[in-house]
């Protein structure tokens, strides 16, 4: 049976996972009716909450605001543009199966997502892939290290033993990160300049 996420239930400030340095800020977190209210030390307020259907023309838009390093070290690949009927299998999750939040930017109208955190759970394996996405603007903040301490977590809660992902050699913000959060590395021979992280649950 999976759990349900109750994001209305009151909690204190989140803290993120300790760090080695002071390259990534300590935004605070706490529940609203939306989701959670997540503030970065520059002021700035985001909303973390599950992803919904209706996210799609938002993902879109968060698309085309990435650079092409930023969506090559996403996708590992390139790509032009995220095509209508991919954003919304994205945004169309099946819960027993998948787990994503969004960060999203209500001081805009329409709100904008500026950052995406999910997994997909292998049950052969008992262990999940995850990925993490966070608009440039909007980098260095801290909002990678909650959302993926929210994955983290979400895999803990399903019982899972395992969770992992590729990531460049060349994206040392997110293997820094991992490195802090505990993630083993190893290279995948077959895939030059890719690493697979694991963390053990």
């Amino acid at each position: 049976m999976i759990p349900i996420v109750d994001f209305s239930a009151p909690t204190r400030y989140a803290s993120l996972p300790p760090r080695a340095n002071e390259r990534f800020a300590r935004p605070r977190v706490q529940p609203s009716p939306r989701g959670e209210q997540v503030r970065t030390e520059d002021g700035r307020e985001l909303v973390l909450r599950a992803i919904e259907p209706g996210d799609v023309a938002a993902m879109q838009r968060c698309f085309l605001r990435l650079s092409p390093e930023d969506i090559r070290r996403r996708f590992l690949h390139a790509m032009s543009e995220l095509p209508a009927p991919m954003a919304q299998r994205l945004c169309r999750i099946d819960p027993t199966q998948e787990t994503a939040y969004v960060l999203m930017d209500e001081s805009t109208r329409p709100a904008e997502m500026r950052g995406v955190g999910r997994i997909y759970v292998d049950e052969a394996t008992d262990s999940a892939e995850f990925s993490v996405l966070v608009e440039q603007d909007w980098s260095r903040r801290g909002l990678g290290a909650l959302l993926m301490q929210h994955l983290v977590d979400d895999c803990r809660r399903r019982g899972l033993a395992e969770l992992w992902g590729y990531v460049l050699l060349e994206n040392r913000p997110m293997l820094e990160l991992c490195k802090e959060l505990g993630f083993s590395r190893r290279m995948i021979p077959d895939e030059p300049g890719t690493a697979q992280i694991t963390l053990k649950l």
